[in-house]
């Protein structure tokens, strides 16, 4: 049960990443025409390892 938990809250975490990233994108364009970049690139791959990682363990059982 608490591997399910922590694979739903790795899912979900995922999943609103996704969904920053994608409401950041104009902010991320107007940014990037000033020359800044926002870190959101490293922020959704982060998400993305730790749901895989809790995928995998709720595979093993």
């Amino acid at each position: 049960m608490i591997t399910d938990l922590h694979r739903g809250a790795a899912f979900l975490l995922y999943q609103t990443t996704l969904l920053f990233g994608i409401l950041a994108m104009p902010i991320a364009l107007f940014a990037r025409r000033l020359g800044l970049t926002l870190p959101v690139r490293p922020l959704i791959e982060s998400a993305e390892r730790t749901y895989e990682r809790a995928e995998g363990r709720g595979q093993s059982r």
